[in-house]
C-alpha cells in the first residue's frame, strides 16, 4: 500500500487556501488509490523547536560518543522527520507565503530534516519521488505587478525540494487570496475566485497523474 506524506505550514485552519488545495490533492489521491496511508505533519499547530537545528548541525561534526544529550536528542528528532519523508511514495507540501518569504515553520523543519544523511545534498534518498508544492500569496506577484519579485519563498522552496532533494515536483500556486477581505482589492475578487478554482482543478488533475505512477501493476 502506498504512503503519502503531507506537511502543512499555514498558521490558519479556517480559510487557509493552502490547506484547502492540499485537501483536494489528498482526497483525490486517496480516492484513486483506494485508501493509502497518509502521514501528516502540521507545522502550523505543532512547530519544530528552533534550537534543534543548531544542535543537530553541530552534532554532525562531533563523534557520536562525544555528543551532548542535547545533540543526541536533536539527531533523533532529525531522523524522525527524515523517516516520514523517505518512507513516503508521494509528498504534499502546503506552504503559504508569509511576509514575502518562507514560512519560518517550514524553514525550521527543512533545516532540521536536511541534517539527516538521507536528505543531504548529493545523498538524497527521495530522488525522483512525486511531490507537490502548494503555495498561496495574498496579493499579485506576477510580471508587471507592483510586487513583482517580492516573492522570496517559492524560488527557494523549489530549489531545495527539486535540486537538493531531487523530488519530481509539481507546483500549484494561488494568488490574490486576500481579495475577499481587502476593500482595496475588491475589483480583483472575481479573478481571485477563478484562480482558486483553477488551483483546485489543477490539484485534481495532477493528483490523478501521480496515482497512475503509484498504482501497482496488474
Amino acid at each position: 500500500m502506498s504512503t503519502i506524506f503531507r506537511l502543512d505550514a499555514s498558521i490558519r485552519h479556517e480559510g487557509s487556501v493552502t490547506r484547502a488545495v492540499a485537501d483536494t490533492l489528498e482526497t483525490t489521491i486517496v480516492e484513486e488509490l483506494g485508501g493509502p496511508t497518509v502521514v501528516r505533519r502540521d507545522l502550523g499547530t505543532d512547530p519544530i523547536e528552533a534550537t534543534l537545528w543548531p544542535a543537530a548541525a553541530f552534532a554532525g561534526f562531533t563523534p557520536q560518543e562525544q555528543r551532548t544529550a542535547e545533540q543526541a536528542a536533536a539527531v533523533r528528532a532529525a531522523a524522525a522527520l527524515a523517516d516520514e519523508v523517505v518512507s513516503a511514495d508521494a509528498l504534499i507540501f502546503a506552504v503559504p507565503l508569509y511576509n514575502f518569504g518562507v514560512s519560518q515553520h517550514f524553514k525550521t523543519w527543512y533545516d532540521l530534516a536536511t541534517t539527516d544523511p538521507r536528505l543531504t545534498i548529493g545523498q538524497s534518498e527521495v530522488v525522483g519521488k512525486p511531490a507537490f508544492l502548494v503555495t498561496a500569496r495574498g496579493g499579485g506577484y506576477g510580471a508587471g505587478t507592483p510586487r513583482e519579485g517580492w516573492d522570496h519563498a517559492t524560488g527557494w522552496m523549489r530549489r531545495v525540494l527539486e535540486d537538493v532533494w531531487g523530488l519530481d515536483l509539481d507546483v500549484i500556486e494561488t494568488e490574490l487570496t486576500l481579495a475577499e477581505v481587502t476593500p482595496q482589492m475588491a475589483e480583483l475578487r472575481e479573478l481571485a475566485r477563478e484562480q482558486l478554482a483553477e488551483s483546485h482543478e489543477s490539484a485534481r488533475q495532477s493528483a490523478r497523474s501521480v496515482t497512475i505512477k503509484l498504482r501497482p501493476a496488474a
